[in-house]
């Protein structure tokens, strides 16, 4: 037999406290220390917490629209595996359009992703929504153009696209835009769907909290 940790609660325990150790929290407070948290611990990188940028306001923006009971609308079915429905305050509907059937045609005919395409199928319920992106720089480009244009504004934007196209730029330039929304995200190419849902589940975690 291999010698190896079995307990599941001594495990999760080791891990937090193993991220505590190895991780500068310096300038978080409690709440984005617990977010920042989960976002490592999904990853096992306690090194990505000098890339993780967020707006002043993402804690409350997104806390109150979970406990208001938003919809969470995600890029891709991975992110929508990966949230714990238990830990949802409201009961908040989870919605990913990807393969809705209208998608593909959607997407040819405007000549981009289907990730992208998908995004238009959010807008008569985008307003005061959560968004959350672990997979499509191009999905969360359009939301950003989208806006823009003067589509309703979700109350936060979870972004983790992952990839070497566009992942990048893509929250970079959320980052500089005057949308106004707040958003968490994490600076470079790095990111993902386990990423995104474990600062969705942080969050929710955290509206349950405060119910």
């Amino acid at each position: 037999m291999y010698d190896y940790l079995r307990d599941p609660a001594a495990i999760y325990e080791e891990s937090f406290a193993t991220i505590k150790r190895e991780a500068d929290f310096s300038g978080f407070d409690a709440d984005m220390q617990a977010v920042a948290t989960r976002i490592i611990h999904a990853c096992g990188m306690p090194e990505i917490l000098p890339d993780l940028a967020y707006h002043p306001e993402i804690t409350t923006a997104a806390v109150s629209a979970l406990r208001a009971g938003a919809p969470v609308f995600c890029d891709c079915e991975m992110v929508t595996h990966g949230i714990i429905r238990r830990f949802l305050p409201a009961g908040n509907e989870i919605i990913c359009t990807l393969n809705n059937p209208d998608t593909p045609d959607m997407a040819a005919k405007r000549k981009t992703t289907r990730s992208a395409a998908a995004v238009d199928l959010w807008l008569d319920r985008l307003e005061n929504a959560v968004a959350v992106f672990g997979n499509a720089p191009t999905a969360l480009f359009h939301l950003l153009e989208r806006i823009e244009q003067g589509a309703p504004k979700p109350a936060a934007i979870l972004a983790f696209p992952v990839g070497f196209v566009g992942a990048a730029e893509s929250k970079q330039t959320m980052v500089e835009s005057r949308l106004g929304v707040p958003y968490i995200t994490l600076r470079g190419r790095k990111g993902g769907s386990a990423m995104a849902a474990a600062a969705l589940n942080a969050f929710a975690s955290l509206a349950q909290e405060r119910a």
